[in-house]
């Protein structure tokens, strides 16, 4: 008898492989809620900047705490902008270096070149005195190099109150920015008391007759 052929085995079909599912893209956040967060993150910079300018005036060993506490900041926000202590007092010191630089030509668009150095001098001294309680605490950091960052444009500004006074005959023509902080710098040391203000503005008013055309005689 014939043997029965075997039957042909059916071959497994393959199975569909999975499609990757495409993952959704990250939708751009819109433009005005960006502009708002920036907006807030320069507002709450700027609050802790001026809370540690009174702070420290008051109270040169204040604590980051206190001052974010002045803020009206949490500590989260104050160390996201000032992760020391030491960032904090050089961006207050930065702060008002660059706004008695920008006073410079605002004050020669509003006075006579004398007039303009004798204000301009005035304010320095002034920053000086008031700044003097916190000297101390932003020395060390100054040592990191922002004071060399800073030397530069104060001078440049000088320079500038300088060349208007010299161009309008009104200043003598042999000084020069270097010698006018020198001078300023000796007189916020040696001035102190209960008249401090009154006597180094006496003070600053010699130096600047000195200054004037035909002083040297």
């Amino acid at each position: 008898m014939p043997q029965p052929q075997p039957q042909p085995q059916p071959q497994p079909q393959p199975q569909p492989q999975p499609q990757p599912q495409p993952q959704p893209q990250p939708q751009p956040q819109p433009q005005p809620q960006r502009r708002a967060r920036r907006s807030d993150a320069q507002d709450n910079r700027a609050r802790i900047t001026e809370a540690a300018r009174a702070v420290l005036t008051d109270a040169p060993d204040a604590t980051l705490q206190s001052i974010a506490k002045r803020a009206a900041v949490g500590q989260g926000t104050m160390y996201r902008h000032f992760p020391s202590r030491e960032a904090l007092l050089l961006a207050v010191y930065r702060s008002d270096i660059e706004a008695l630089i920008d006073a410079a030509p605002r004050l020669l668009d509003e006075c006579q070149p004398l007039e303009a150095l004798r204000l301009w001098l005035e304010r320095l001294a002034a920053y000086a005195h008031s700044e003097h309680a916190t000297s101390l605490a932003i020395a060390a950091a100054i040592r990191v190099g922002l004071a060399g960052h800073c030397c530069t444009p104060v001078i440049s500004a000088v320079e500038q109150l300088l060349a208007a006074g010299k161009e309008a005959r009104q200043l003598r023509p042999d000084v020069d920015a270097a010698e006018i902080l020198l001078l300023v710098s000796f007189l916020w040391e040696a001035v102190g008391g209960p008249n401090e203000q009154e006597r180094s503005r006496h003070m600053l008013a010699i130096v600047i007759d000195g200054l004037r055309v035909g002083a040297c005689g």
